[in-house]
């Protein structure tokens, strides 16, 4: 436990570190550029001043450089205002680069081929579930079923970058279909799949998490697959399963719940805000 909070300060620290930083570059930004620039139009528009926009600021970065600072300058409120931007600046960038390498994953995703995919098999990235519910050995709904596709897509959004389960498909790439599956729903169409599945989504692991999952429908020689692609989550997925609350990775081609220690010292790496969460 020691480990794990030692582990999470150090993060937190780093965090600082990158804010604090961008915070002195927009507090620069605003001594040397800001405050230069406002004091150069004022002086335009009561003196006329002569002098060029680049020679009044660079008079004015001098100024402050040597201590000579014009007392009429609002010089700490520019700094403060600088800090500011530089901050919101630092979270903007950050929001908008993880929106952009979702989608390029995504983008990548879906220009895959769905046969080669399942050609190549199971992987580390790649699953194949023969249904959603129905029991194939026992010709009946099952649906204890649905756990083992919730234990897949828990270890996908635990993952640094997610992954795709196909429902209508064997362990060995043979293809079942989802035919069992929709006579098992009110709406025994895609619709009505695609509702089922997000609904033991959303009542299972959480509804925050349905805007990362991206369903399609494929059809094989004549053979409808259900395609799942998962985006990583924003925070700790857990399953419970019986009395306990389980954690689940991606371990190769399978799928492991990690006991107490291993799932604090992974949730301390893959998570950089875990305090609220775990």
């Amino acid at each position: 436990m020691k480990r794990f909070f030692l582990l999470v300060l150090s993060i937190w620290k780093q965090q600082l570190q990158v804010y604090v930083a961008a915070a002195l570059i927009g507090a620069c930004l605003g001594i040397f550029i800001l405050a230069p620039s406002y004091d150069y139009i004022n002086s335009r528009e009561n003196n006329a001043d002569p002098l060029s926009s680049v020679e009044y600021v660079w008079m004015q970065v001098k100024g402050v450089l040597t201590g000579n600072i014009n007392s009429n300058t609002l010089i700490f409120f520019y700094a403060e205002i600088g800090a500011m931007l530089g901050v919101l600046s630092l979270g903007i960038y950050k929001l908008l680069h993880r929106r952009l390498l979702s989608l390029d994953a995504l983008k990548a995703e879906l220009n895959k081929d769905l046969p080669s995919i399942i050609r190549q098999g199971e992987g580390p990235l790649v699953e194949f579930k023969s249904t959603l519910r129905w029991d194939m050995q026992e010709d009946r709904i099952n649906r204890s079923l649905e756990q083992v596709v919730l234990k897949t897509l828990a270890g996908f959004f635990n993952s640094y970058i997610g992954g795709t389960l196909l429902i209508g498909v064997a362990d060995n790439g043979d293809l079942i279909g989802l035919e069992k599956d929709y006579q098992t729903l009110k709406k025994p169409n895609q619709d009505g799949f695609e509702q089922a599945l997000m609904t033991v989504i959303s009542t299972n692991l959480g509804a925050d998490l349905c805007p990362l999952v991206h369903v399609l429908f494929h059809v094989i020689d004549n053979k409808e697959v259900c395609r799942v692609i998962v985006s990583p989550a924003k925070r700790p997925v857990f399953l419970t399963q019986g009395n306990a609350q389980k954690f689940f990775v991606r371990t190769g081609a399978g799928t492991r719940d990690l006991n107490i220690q291993e799932a604090l010292d992974y949730v301390g790496g893959r998570w950089k805000h875990v305090s609220g969460n775990f």
